[in-house]
């Protein structure tokens, strides 16, 4: 499970983050949505253990994300929006460097990356150098990267960005099978068809502030917006200006 507990977060007068509080629970897929600038990808930051809150604390299973980092990163996978790969490493060595880097036992990687590789279905391309990947390529193996370790918690920027319609297809059956599995799933999107269609919860995010959180249906009812476009934009009109 996830907790984000009145986190506040400032790059010099920028208020990015100001009072974000939610849970993201075990077995369920939890959206967190907002417009550009809204504080969504500094909250997911956090939550990586890249970025320090100003105020208020976050968890992930328990462990604080800045008092035991380290622990907090061995429970989660996270793709990153933009995620980088190590362009003269083959895809399969990617995924085995992450692997290691995660702590996983020696002898177990090899049969770790075959399975990762034969679930993504990215056994075409595995051995070859990641530089000149394709968009989709790319974001299979930062996937395939963090989920190596098993991690309970995976958290998602944007997973089906520049995927074509087979790719997120395929994502989409994935994250249903994290969430049927038990994981806790936490990804932001801009695409309210796939939001629609996955979440259990949605987190929505505007100016820093979370303007609503709730299930489809409850977010749909306290809008009063049968469409899940027009229930997102009345939200964001709840929030009003910074």
């Amino acid at each position: 499970m996830i907790r984000v507990n009145d986190i506040h977060k400032s790059f010099g007068k920028v208020r990015a983050v100001r009072g974000v509080s939610f849970e993201a629970p075990d077995g369920k897929i939890t959206g967190l949505l907002g417009p550009n600038g809204a504080g969504k990808s500094t909250t997911l930051r956090v939550l990586y253990t890249v970025l320090t809150p100003d105020k208020g604390r976050a968890s992930i299973d328990g462990v604080d994300v800045v008092t035991d980092s380290l622990k907090a990163r061995q429970r989660i996978g996270a793709l990153p929006h933009g995620a980088g790969l190590y362009p003269h490493l083959t895809a399969r060595e990617n995924i085995a460097y992450y692997a290691t880097l995660c702590g996983l036992d020696k002898r177990d990687i090899e049969a770790r990356v075959a399975g990762i590789v034969d679930l993504l279905e990215i056994g075409d391309f595995a051995d070859r150098r990641t530089k000149g990947f394709s968009h989709g390529q790319r974001t299979k193996v930062s996937l395939a990267r963090a989920l190596v370790h098993n991690p309970q918690n995976v958290i998602l920027d944007e997973p089906s960005n520049g995927l074509d319609v087979m790719a997120t297809r395929s994502l989409r059956d994935l994250i249903l099978k994290l969430k049927d599995a038990g994981r806790c799933v936490l990804f932001s999107s801009h695409v309210m068809q796939e939001v629609a269609a996955l979440c259990d919860d949605i987190v929505i995010i505007a100016n820093g502030k979370v303007a609503i959180d709730d299930s489809v249906d409850g977010i749909r009812r306290r809008t009063g917006c049968d469409d899940l476009e027009d229930a997102f934009v009345r939200a964001i009109e709840m929030v009003g200006p910074e």
